[in-house]
C-alpha cells in the first residue's frame, strides 16, 4: 500500500485537520491564480512588488505559473491521501512567502504586505505541525 494511503483500519485522510488546512493552501493558491489572469498589475500591487513598466507584466505570469504547478501537487497528494508528503510540500514551501516578505520589503512594501507573506510562512508551518500530526497517527492506526 503507498505511503500515506489508508488501509481499513486506519482513519480517511480528510479526518485530520493537517488534510484541510492543505486543501486551504491549494485553494488559496488557485485563487492567487484567478487574481494574476483577471489582473496582473493589480495582484503585482498586492503582492507587494508592484510592475515598474507594463511591459514587466510576464513575471507576474511566471509566478502564477509557479503557483498553478504547486496547487497541483498538493491537489495530487490530497487525492493520494498522502499527508506525509503533504507535510514536506509545506515545509519546503515556508521559503516561498519568506523569500516574498524579503522582496516585497526590499521593494518597499507596506509592512502590512510584508507581514501578510508571514503570516503565510506562519500558516504553513502550522500546517506542517498538523500534517505530520495526521500522518503519525494514520501510521499508528493502520
Amino acid at each position: 500500500m503507498p505511503h500515506g494511503s489508508s488501509s481499513p483500519r486506519s482513519s480517511p485522510p480528510w479526518r485530520a485537520v493537517g488534510f484541510w488546512l492543505a486543501l486551504a493552501i491549494g485553494l488559496y493558491l488557485v485563487v492567487n491564480v484567478i487574481r494574476v489572469v483577471a489582473d496582473p498589475a493589480g495582484f503585482a500591487v498586492y503582492f507587494g512588488l508592484p510592475l515598474a513598466a507594463p511591459e514587466d507584466v510576464g513575471l507576474v505570469y511566471v509566478y502564477a505559473l509557479r503557483t498553478l504547478f504547486i496547487a497541483l501537487i498538493i491537489a495530487a497528494f490530497l487525492i493520494r491521501g498522502d499527508l506525509r508528503a503533504l507535510q514536506w510540500v509545506a515545509l519546503a514551501g515556508v521559503i516561498l512567502p519568506l523569500g516574498d516578505a524579503w522582496l516585497a520589503h526590499s521593494a518597499g512594501a507596506p509592512v502590512a504586505t510584508i507581514a501578510r507573506h508571514g503570516a503565510i510562512a506562519l500558516f504553513l508551518l502550522v500546517a506542517v505541525y498538523f500534517l505530520r500530526r495526521g500522518a503519525q497517527q494514520r501510521a499508528e492506526a493502520a
